[in-house]
């Protein structure tokens, strides 16, 4: 738990008792719990006393009302606004929650859960990629960024990946990328410009914050895209609407807009898992902590050196 906003130290395990669920909420025993980038932020404004957005586990009660469900039941659930999965028991609104397939293993339906529907809103909304489309991919090495990657893949597009270290150009290329940058800060949109004769890219999904967003407009072509999701990563760029180059498109993708029913949750969680299962989506995990490490898995994910999804499992 968050004991008061600050540094990854912040983090301690605590013994708490049992919650109970009320009509309507089931309380499940954690198996996984997904580690975001996201929740540094938390962390560092104290936002929620238990972090963690995403996770899997097995109902081991249930409240009024709740047909759905029973004990014993695998789900996974998505709590973007709530938060809470840093921890071995917690209590879950139905709508929060989905079934899951046997063909489909716990850490999978872990790392997909928050980033896999981020790539499916960011490559099919926010930007419907088409074939033939070249898209940049910033972070292409971490869990967003290899799941966009695979999403433009499917779609027919060309994948352009950013990556900070050459170590991680091994990682961008294993999950479909078919030019990897490395680079720091906005030395890229000069090579991205080569890679494109000039032209630019038809989008570009940049999570980086203020520091990489100018270079990404200038590394769009004329009605391009920008999917920007990077203020809780870096500071937020401002920008004059007279300023946009070349008529392209900026957009803020936020998850919560491509879930905003239960339905929409569970539909869209549902084409993950079957991609997944056939195949088509491949996650990297790049580190598993114990629950009593959480405060470790933050310094990691903090220090950029990081690939792929870190888990907590309890």
């Amino acid at each position: 738990m968050i004991e008061k906003p600050g540094g990854p130290e912040v983090l301690r395990l605590r013994e708490r008792p049992t919650p109970t669920p009320g009509p309507g909420e089931i309380l499940v025993d954690v198996r996984v719990a997904g580690v975001n980038f996201f929740d540094t932020a938390i962390r560092k404004q104290g936002a929620a006393e238990i972090p963690g957005a995403e996770g899997v586990g097995v109902v081991r009660e249930t409240g009024e009302g709740v047909h759905e469900f029973a004990v014993g039941d695998r789900v996974g659930w998505l709590t973007i606004n709530t938060h809470g999965s840093y921890a071995e028991q917690m209590v879950l609104p139905v709508g929060n929650v989905v079934a899951l397939p046997d063909a489909i293993d716990d850490e999978t339906v872990a790392a997909l859960l928050l980033q896999g529907l981020t790539a499916h809103h960011f490559t099919t909304v926010s930007h419907a990629v088409q074939p033939g489309d070249i898209a940049l991919v910033h972070a292409a090495a971490g869990g967003v960024g290899m799941l966009i990657t695979r999403f433009v893949k499917a779609r027919g597009g060309t994948v352009i990946g950013l990556v900070s270290r050459p170590e991680k150009v091994e990682l961008a290329t294993a999950a479909g990328a078919d030019h990897v940058i490395v680079s720091t800060g906005d030395a890229f949109a000069e090579p991205v410009h080569t890679l494109t004769d000039g032209a630019g890219v038809h989008v570009v999904f940049d999570g980086a914050g203020a520091t990489t967003f100018t270079a990404s407009l200038h590394a769009l072509r004329t009605h391009g895209t920008l999917v920007f999701y990077g203020p809780l990563i870096g500071d937020v760029p401002t920008i004059a609407m007279n300023e946009i180059p070349r008529s392209t498109r900026l957009t803020y993708g936020v998850t919560e807009d491509h879930i905003r029913t239960t339905e929409e949750f569970r539909t869209h969680a549902a084409e993950l898992f079957t991609r997944a299962a056939a195949g088509e989506l491949v996650v990297h995990i790049g580190g598993r902590y114990a629950l009593s490490e959480a405060s470790r898995a933050h310094t990691d994910i903090e220090s950029r050196r990081t690939t792929g999804k870190l888990l907590l499992i309890p």
